[in-house]
This record gives structure tokens, C-alpha cells and sequence, in this order.
């Protein structure tokens, strides 16, 4: 008998591998840059929501003019993003991202010293616009930063976690400034964490190889000029009518330009949207599953806080904290999801999130002018919360999937699109059912229609993940059929 006495190899423990891949710690740091500016363009669509009662007493905006406060950001956010990811391609992402991250910083200061409503809805644009340059280049800069395919996971976990999170994180934190402070401290906020953003993104963040080409005009116009004239109609259906002449125009336009952009796309050597990122079957399926998960959740953003402050007498701070179980539940899953993913696939985890953020929503339905926020409220935000966590990592993962690297600007940005097209049609679509069966001077009724619709999204996402999502099935040499393994179904 002899014993092995020889050392393990280096950077092993039990032949397991212990370091890390070159530049790991500057590539983490880049990492967190990107996710601290991703967490500034989400966090406004929804901090200044608790503001809105103070802002009205302040600045004198009418009943129909004080949602412009929020849809103006909506509005040029989800119209110019596919054109964000196409400069994003042709000028640099880490260039166009400065310059995004660098508009909406300066508009949020401009928006903090409002005077009049129409300065503050013009700041509030320009935000827009500054989130759609930027945001198309966060996605791919992650992708392009991580050192290798499990830190390229973990990322995607967290940029899930700061997405879906971001928004209750937004009403805690306008909450908190609106109680201490003031309003205006929602937008002035901004402005340190976007001069950090850009003081320190080019020291830990690497530029992207552009790519060459001609800039698609005809593409760039009629993309944006279509998505903002859906959103458009989308945002303004509840109070017009879905059969109202402006309503109906705003679909037929933004469909006609959506049109123009297919038949350019086909034709154009350098198109701003490849034609073969929307042939992939798992990719489009993976996008309707992001709209109708984010129109679903948007349910709870605009109705639990009209219910937690109208009917259970919270103020904008007990507002902000009622939502702490939502983010809660989602930054938990954003830890286990990447390892969650390698074991079952995405098609499992989604799935598994989707049943459940269709119970979760079943459930709020049933609240009432006699109920409590622990009886009523938290045991359906922590379910929303946690399913919210378990499929934004995958569904970001497929989408991305196979995508080449001079490609990711524009795959980002349509991911982010479909992700603000889907938040419209689920605002839009929940309002006009609530309304109808609104009762004036009561919140309650109308609630459990709305929170239906929000499950009935979510079920049909299910639908979506178990039969569009499936496996590819591959014919082996003998041709025997074989399905891919699950924990490579988003590889």
C-alpha cells in the first residue's frame, strides 16, 4: 500500500477550482455600477407616485393633468427605447449609456426645481428620454462585463431583482423623502447617484466594439414614432374610452408604423431590430411572458396604494413600507435563481412563478373595507414577490439567448420595450375595469374585477411558458427525437 501524498494543484480545494477568472474584482465592481444606474431609471417610474397628493397642493395640476406626471416618463421611456439600443450598437453602449444616464440626471434636477406643472411634465419627459438611451445599454454592458457564464447568470439575477424590485423600492423611498422632506427631494435624489454613476463607469466598465453600418432612419422613426403612439393610446384608453376616435386612431397609426418597420427591417442591410431576433419561437414566447407578468404586477402598484392610504388610513412612509414584502421576496429569489436555474431550466421555474402569481392575484381579490393589511394584504405581496423573483432571471436569460454580441443593444431594448408596452396595456386595461365597476365615493368596489384581470394575465403567461416555451426537440444521427436537457433550455 502507498499513500498520495502530493499537494492539490493550485487554485483547487478537493479538485475543485477556487480562483477567480482575470479581472473578476474589477468586472464585479462594473457590474454594480450598471445595476445602481438601472436601479435610478426604475426606481422613477413609481417614486414619485405617493408624492402626487403634495405635488398637486403645490404646484396646482387638475385632476386629468396630475397623471401626466407619470405617463410623460412612461411615455418617452417605452417609445424611444428600441432607438436607445440601436445607437447603443452603432456609437458605443458605454458612450450612449453616459450620455442617457447624463440627460436624465440633469432633467432630474431641472424636475426637482419646477415651478409650474408644464416644467415639471417637460423634466419629466426628458427623464424619458434619457432612460430610453440608457437602459437599452445596461442589459448588454452586463452581458459584455461578466467574466463568464455564471457570473453572466448571477448578473441577470440581479438585474431581475433591481427591475421588478425597483418599484416598490421607489414608493418606500418617495414615501420616506415626502414625510421628511419634500416632494421635490424624490427627483433631487437623482442627481448624486447619477454623477457617481458617471464618474466611476469608465474606470470599471469597458466599451463595446461598435458596429459598422449605415443608421436605419426609416427603421428608427417608425419604430419609435409606433411605440409612441401605442403607449400613447394605451395611457389615455381609460380616460377616453377604448372605443373613443383617439383611442382607436393611436392603435391604427402605431400599427401602421410597426408595419413600416417589419417591411424596412426586411429590406434593410443594416436593420435597427433583426428579423431573426423575433423568429426565435422561445424568444417571442419569453416576451409575452414579460409583458403579462409586468402588466399583471402593475395591478398592485396602482391599486394597494389606493387601498393601503384610502381605506386602511396608511400615510405615504406606511405606504412605501406595506410594499416591503414584494421586494423582499424578489431580492430572496435573486440569490437561489441562477443555481434554481441550472437545476430544473427556465421553462420549470417559469412556470412555477407564473401558478403562483396567478393564486397570489386570486387571492388580493378577495379584500375588503373590513379587512387587515397582515390578513389581506401581505400574504399575497410575499407570494407576488417571491414568483416575481422566480421568473425575471430566466425569461431574461432566454431572451438573450443566442444572441450575438453586436446584438445585444438592440435584444436589450426590446426586451425593455416589451416590458413598458406590457406595464401600458396592464394600467390601461386594469383602470378601465376597475372603473367599470366603480362606485363614486367608495375604492373597494371594482377591486376584485381588477385584481382578476391581473391573475387572468398571469394564467395566460402560464399558458405561454408550458406550451411556447417547451424544449426544442433535435433529431439524433439515427433519427431518434431527443429534447434538450431542462437546465440548458436558456443556455
Amino acid at each position: 500500500m502507498s499513500t498520495d501524498t502530493r499537494t492539490p494543484a493550485r487554485g483547487t480545494t478537493a479538485g475543485l477550482p477556487v480562483e477567480l477568472p482575470p479581472n473578476a474584482g474589477r468586472a464585479a465592481t462594473g457590474i454594480a455600477i450598471v445595476l445602481v444606474a438601472q436601479l435610478m431609471l426604475v426606481l422613477d417610474a413609481t417614486v414619485v407616485n405617493v408624492a402626487l397628493p403634495r405635488i398637486d397642493t403645490d404646484l396646482g395640476f387638475g385632476p386629468a393633468s396630475l397623471s401626466w406626471i407619470l405617463n410623460a416618463y412612461t411615455l418617452a421611456f417605452g417609445g424611444l427605447l428600441l432607438l436607445g439600443g440601436r445607437l447603443g450598437d452603432v456609437f458605443g453602449r458605454l458612450k450612449v449609456f453616459e450620455v442617457g444616464l447624463a440627460v436624465f440626471t440633469v432633467a432630474s434636477a431641472l424636475g426637482g426645481l419646477a415651478q409650474t406643472p408644464g416644467q415639471l411634465i417637460a423634466a419629466r419627459t426628458f427623464q424619458g428620454v434619457g432612460a430610453a438611451l440608457a437602459a437599452p445599454s445596461v442589459l448588454a454592458l452586463l452581458t459584455t462585463s461578466a467574466p463568464d457564464e455564471p457570473a453572466r447568470n448571477r448578473a441577470f439575477a440581479l438585474f431581475g431583482a433591481v427591475s421588478s424590485g425597483g418599484a416598490s423600492i421607489g414608493l418606500l423611498l418617495g414615501g420616506l423623502l415626502t414625510d421628511v422632506g419634500s416632494w421635490r427631494w424624490t427627483l433631487f435624489i437623482n442627481v448624486p447617484l447619477g454623477i457617481a454613476v458617471l464618474v466611476l463607469a469608465r474606470r470599471f466598465v469597458d466599451e463595446t466594439r461598435r458596429r459598422p453600418g449605415r443608421f436605419d432612419i426609416v427603421g428608427a422613426l417608425s419604430a419609435t414614432l409606433g411605440a409612441v403612439s401605442l403607449v400613447w393610446a394605451l395611457i389615455g384608453a381609460p380616460e377616453h374610452g377604448w372605443a373613443s376616435a383617439r383611442t382607436i386612431g393611436g392603435f391604427v397609426l402605431g400599427i401602421a408604423l410597426l408595419a413600416l418597420l417589419a417591411r424596412t427591417e426586411l429590406r434593410h442591410p443594416h436593420p435597427m431590430v433583426q428579423p431573426h431576433l423575433v423568429r426565435n419561437r422561445r424568444r417571442v414566447g419569453a416576451l409575452a411572458v414579460m409583458a403579462l407578468v409586468v402588466g399583471a404586477n402593475l395591478s398592485m402598484f396602482f391599486l394597494v396604494v389606493q387601498y393601503v392610504q384610502r381605506v386602511l388610513g396608511f400615510g405615504p412612509l406606511a405606504s412605501g413600507v406595506a410594499f416591503l414584502p414584494f421586494s423582499l421576496g424578489i431580492f430572496a429569489m435573486s440569490r437561489v435563481s441562477p443555481q434554481l436555474m441550472a437545476r430544473v431550466g427556465a421553462r420549470a421555474m417559469l412556470m412555477v412563478g407564473t401558478a403562483a402569481m396567478t393564486a397570489g392575484y386570486a387571492w388580493l381579490s378577495t379584500i375588503g373595507t373590513t379587512d387587515t393589511y397582515v390578513g389581506a394584504v401581505f400574504g399575497p405581496m410575499v407570494i407576488a414577490g417571491v414568483a416575481t423573483g422566480l421568473v425575471f432571471m430566466p425569461l431574461t436569460a432566454t431572451v438573450l439567448a443566442g444572441v450575438e454580441p453586436e446584438h445585444a443593444g438592440a435584444a436589450s431594448g426590446l426586451l425593455q420595450t416589451t416590458q413598458q408596452l406590457g406595464a401600458a396595456v396592464g394600467v390601461a386595461a386594469i383602470v378601465s375595469i376597475y372603473a367599470a365597476g366603480a362606485v363614486p365615493g367608495e375604492f373597494v368596489p371594482g377591486v376584485q374585477a381588477a385584481f382578476l384581470t391581473s391573475a387572468a394575465f398571469a394564467a395566460v403567461a402560464l399558458l405561454v411558458a408550458t406550451f411556447v416555451l417547451r424544449p426544442e426537440r433535435q433529431r439524433t444521427a439515427a433519427g431518434e427525437e431527443r429534447t434538450e436537457p431542462a437546465a440548458a433550455e436558456a443556455a
